[in-house]
């Protein structure tokens, strides 16, 4: 099976587990902001803890939860990074952004309620004992707030009215919880869920999710609007520091190489078993989106 395949057939049992989710609540606005929100995308948080639970011998039965409870989280941070006190951007995955769909009531609304759908997902039975769920939901709640992904958004916000522009060891450690909270602790619930050492997959995410910021700081200099399906260049415009204005282009390109070179290394305990982590590590530098 290629790459893309089984990256999609992934995000497919994703959207199932969603969809369930979304079936059992009201018939509301909020609730339809919410799937609007959550649908599409290439899932790639969830397909790296669908795939290393399954590396680790744990089933897709057995994990799905997880995956769309870091999808539906991912999806939280993505709807309320679109309002206009943050990023302000009408477009996201080709289409509106939910607060142009509907309005930013409805938008912080369903971005709120994705977020608490994410733990919910995570008290499922389905996932293992209770200290397994409660290690789950500690570790989402690390990575998702004031020590991770909430704390990097809080540094970029400050970062655009800075007199001075960010370093590249602020700029690394701003995305380290921005993007690569969230990318470890996807990687790390796969160990989590099969009671293994997370240690191999903590450094391999970490690297790859570093690899993934550096791919979409090219992607907003070299990128085609129509295939990212989201506006471009709006760094450049900020007069914000990135990684490819600080390394220049073919330099960045060269460290997020190094990085996915460094985040399959990590992975040599797990022999061929863990092919479809490489694999989604050397796409993440090849996307177009």
């Amino acid at each position: 099976m290629s790459f893309s395949t089984l990256l999609a057939a992934d995000a497919g049992l994703i959207q199932a587990r969603l969809d369930a989710a979304f079936a059992q609540l009201p018939d509301q606005a909020v609730i339809h902001a919410m799937a609007y929100a959550s649908a599409g995308g290439k899932r790639l948080r969830g397909f790296l803890t669908l795939q290393s639970a399954q590396m680790l011998g744990v089933s897709p039965a057995s994990s799905i939860s997880a995956a769309a409870s870091i999808e539906a989280l991912h999806a939280y941070s993505l709807v309320h990074d679109d309002l206009p006190a943050m990023d302000n951007d009408s477009l996201r995955r080709g289409l509106p952004t939910v607060h142009i769909k509907w309005d930013e009531a409805t938008a912080i609304l369903a971005g709120d309620a994705l977020q608490t759908l994410a733990f919910e997902l995570l008290t499922d039975p389905s996932l293992g004992t209770a200290d397994t769920r409660l290690k789950l939901i500690a570790g989402l709640a690390k990575a998702s707030g004031a020590q991770g992904m909430v704390l990097g958004q809080a540094l970029d916000i400050a970062a655009e009215t800075a007199t001075d522009p960010l370093t590249l060891s602020q700029i690394t450690h701003l995305q380290a919880g921005k993007t690569g909270a969230l990318f470890r602790f996807a990687a790390e619930a796969g160990a989590i869920l099969a009671e293994q050492n997370p240690r191999p997959l903590r450094a391999y995410a970490t690297a790859l999710g570093l690899a993934f910021q550096i791919a979409d700081d090219i992607l907003d200099v070299t990128g085609d609007a129509d295939k990212a399906g989201k506006r471009l260049q709006k760094d450049a415009a900020a007069g914000k520091a990135t990684f490819v204005s600080l390394l220049g282009l073919d330099a960045a390109r060269i460290r997020a190489k190094s990085l996915i070179d460094e985040a399959c290394d990590h992975l040599a305990p797990y022999g061929a078993s863990a092919q479809n982590l490489i694999d989604c590590a050397r796409f993440t530098i090849a996307r177009e989106s």
